[in-house]
């Protein structure tokens, strides 16, 4: 009985994140255009056709609609199906590592404002102050009511201005911008959330699969060594793998 109840507990979290996935991608649409994400509904962005309820199911409509717009047949990004899955499956990790819980809610919150971050960067190369200053104030309200104010405070502070230093440095030894103000300030925002520890476990993910990602690029002739790299993604991987893994990893590693 109670595996059975735990399964529908599991799979009602896997849709209400699909769902959730749903609206996140009129926020990554939406916000960098500066338009609201409330108002008025789904529409197509090629021909404006107001989307019917039955072609806006996650997952779903896209695969029965075969990646195509009902009405002027343009298709369909595939980003769309991503986003949406992605955030069903972080959705189900969050419950199943916190439960129904005001931690789970905090850090689907921190989640799904990291998944909207990132993909308005990987399309737009800008991560909107709404997502990273929210993500400073609700992390610093959180580890208020955690009763580890100071940690988060601490955590903001590493991750604002550690970033912010080493950005200084990066313009003065290679005489351009080497770090965005976005990139400063969704890190801080980060801080708040997870301290120090994840403040220096993020750094260190991005860092590493950044460059990673980025010589894969360069070798495979998509960008060259001059191109920017977007850096938030890399950030939010490295946020999102601490919440699960990083605290585990750390103590294995260092024994902290």
């Amino acid at each position: 009985m109670y595996f059975q109840q735990k399964i529908i507990l599991d799979l009602i979290a896997f849709i209400f994140g699909l769902i959730i996935g749903s609206f996140l991608n009129v926020c990554i649409y939406r916000i960098p255009l500066g338009k609201s994400i409330v108002w008025p509904a789904s529409f197509c962005p090629n021909c404006k056709q107001k989307i019917r309820w039955h072609d806006n199911i996650p997952v779903v409509s896209f695969i029965l609609l075969k990646g195509r717009c009902r009405y002027c047949k343009s298709k369909i990004s595939p980003i769309y199906p991503v986003v949406e899955l992605l955030t069903g499956l972080l959705t189900l990790f969050v419950f199943m590592r916190f439960g129904l819980s005001l931690d789970g809610v905090f850090y689907l919150v921190f989640v799904y404002s990291l998944i909207v971050a990132s993909f308005v960067d990987l399309k737009h190369y800008i991560i909107p102050d709404r997502i990273s200053l929210g993500l400073i104030a609700v992390g610093l309200v959180f580890g208020y009511i955690r009763g580890d104010f100071l940690g988060s405070l601490y955590g903001f502070l590493a991750g604002f201005f550690g970033l912010y230093i080493m950005a200084i440095i990066g313009s003065w030894v290679f005489k351009k911008e080497a770090m965005g103000g976005g990139d400063i300030k969704l890190l801080g925002g980060i801080g708040a959330f997870l301290g120090i520890k994840g403040v220096l476990f993020s750094l260190f993910s991005a860092s590493l699969f950044g460059s990673f990602v980025g010589i894969a690029l360069i070798l495979f002739g998509k960008k060259s060594y001059a191109d920017k790299l977007q850096f938030g993604p890399y950030l939010s991987v490295g946020a999102v793998l601490y919440i699960f893994i990083g605290k585990q990893l750390i103590f294995y590693l260092y024994g902290w």
